[in-house]
C-alpha cells in the first residue's frame, strides 16, 4: 500500500505585509481566510505585482473565502487573467452611516439604540476615559444604556451580543458558513492542483452562498474592470463637487465604493498636493486642504493617490465635477 504524504504546517505569527516578495513567491497557489477587506486587497495587489508574463512560475493563483452571518463566498481569482478584489470592491461598500436625529430622537431597530449608547450617551457621561471595544466592563454599560433605551421605545432585540458586534463592526460567525465555504475554497485548491476538475473561473469566478432561508448557491462571472487600479491600465472616474475643498476630497476617498482609503495622499501633474507622510511633507502641503479642489485641476485631469496600506498601487482618477 503506497503512503500518502501527509501535509506539513508551519505557522507564521505575524501581519501578512511583513513578508516579503521572496515568502510570497515559494507558493504556487495561495488560500485566504482573512477577516478584512483591507489585508484582502493587500494580497490581492501583492499577488498582481509579482506576477510576470515573461514568468510562468510567478503566477499565484488567489482563493478567497468570507463569510457573514448564514451569507458567504469564495472566489478564483486568477492575476491579470480574471476580475481582482479590486476589480470587485465596489462589492463591499462600506457601511451606511446612521443620521445622528435618528439616533437622537427616532430610533427603530435595536442597532440604533446600540449606536445612540455607542456615540451619544458615551460622549454625555463619559463613564471611562476612552472606549475599549474590548473591555466587558465597557460593553457593558454600553449594552445597559442600548437596553433601557430601546425598552423606552419599545424596541426589542437588544443582548448583550449584537451590542459588542455593533460597537466592534463584527457579524457573529456561524460554524455551519464557515465549513461551507471553508469546504468551496478547499475544493477549488485541489481541482487546480490536480486538474482533477475545472476550478471556478475565468468564465464564472465567484460563488455565492446564502442559508438565511435554505441552502442556496449560485455561481457568476465577475468581470474585469479596466479601470482597476491594480490590474487594469485606465484612470477611475470621480465625482468631485465644484466647490469641494481638498479636505472634502480626501474624506470622500474614505467612502468611495471604488476606493476606500484611510489616509490618502494626493498628486496631480506631478505636483504634491496633499502627503500623509513624511511629517515635513505633510506640513508644507497641509495649508491645501482648506483650498478649493478646482484650484488645482480641471475636469478631465487625472490625480494620482497613494495610501500606505497599498504601498504598490497608485491610484489614477480622472476628476469629474458634479
Amino acid at each position: 500500500m503506497q503512503r500518502v504524504k501527509g501535509v506539513s504546517i508551519t505557522p507564521h505569527n505575524c501581519k501578512i505585509q511583513d513578508k516579503n516578495d521572496e515568502f510570497y513567491r515559494q507558493f504556487n497557489i495561495v488560500v485566504c481566510g482573512l477577516d478584512s477587506i483591507e489585508a484582502r486587497r493587500w494580497i490581492n495587489s501583492q499577488l498582481v505585482e509579482l506576477f510576470d508574463e515573461e514568468d510562468p512560475d510567478s503566477l499565484k493563483i488567489l482563493i478567497d473565502g468570507g463569510t457573514e452571518g448564514f451569507k458567504g463566498q469564495s472566489r478564483v481569482i486568477i492575476p491579470t487573467m480574471t476580475s481582482c478584489i479590486e476589480c470587485q470592491l465596489d462589492m463591499h461598500a462600506p457601511r451606511a452611516a446612521v443620521p445622528l436625529c435618528t439616533l437622537a430622537t427616532i430610533p427603530r431597530q435595536p442597532e440604533h439604540c446600540i449606536e445612540w449608547a455607542h456615540i451619544i450617551a458615551w460622549d454625555q457621561e463619559k463613564p471611562f476615559p476612552k472606549l475599549d471595544n474590548d473591555d466587558p466592563e465597557h460593553i457593558t454599560w454600553l449594552y445597559k444604556k442600548s437596553l433601557a433605551r430601546a425598552q423606552e421605545f419599545n424596541i426589542p432585540g437588544v443582548t448583550y451580543s449584537l451590542t459588542q458586534g455593533v460597537v466592534k463592526n463584527i457579524i457573529p460567525a456561524i460554524a455551519s458558513t464557515n465549513a461551507i465555504i471553508a469546504a468551496s475554497c478547499c475544493n477549488e485548491a485541489f481541482k487546480i492542483a490536480t486538474s482533477a476538475a475545472p476550478p471556478l473561473g475565468p468564465e464564472e469566478n465567484y460563488m455565492m452562498y446564502s442559508g438565511n432561508d435554505s441552502i442556496y448557491t449560485y455561481t457568476f462571472k465577475h468581470e474585469k474592470k479596466d479601470d482597476c487600479p491594480v490590474c487594469g491600465n485606465l484612470p477611475r472616474d470621480l465625482e468631485v463637487g465644484k466647490d469641494w475643498t481638498l479636505q472634502e476630497l480626501i474624506e470622500s476617498l474614505a467612502v468611495v465604493p471604488g476606493a476606500q482609503l484611510k489616509k490618502p495622499s494626493v498628486r496631480a501633474e506631478g505636483k504634491s498636493l496633499y502627503m500623509q507622510s513624511p511629517e515635513s511633507l505633510e506640513v508644507a502641503t497641509r495649508p491645501n486642504l482648506a483650498k478649493k479642489v478646482m484650484e488645482f485641476v480641471n475636469e478631465g485631469d487625472e490625480i494620482g493617490v497613494t495610501d500606505p496600506a497599498f504601498a504598490r498601487v497608485t491610484f489614477r482618477f480622472r476628476v469629474k465635477v458634479k
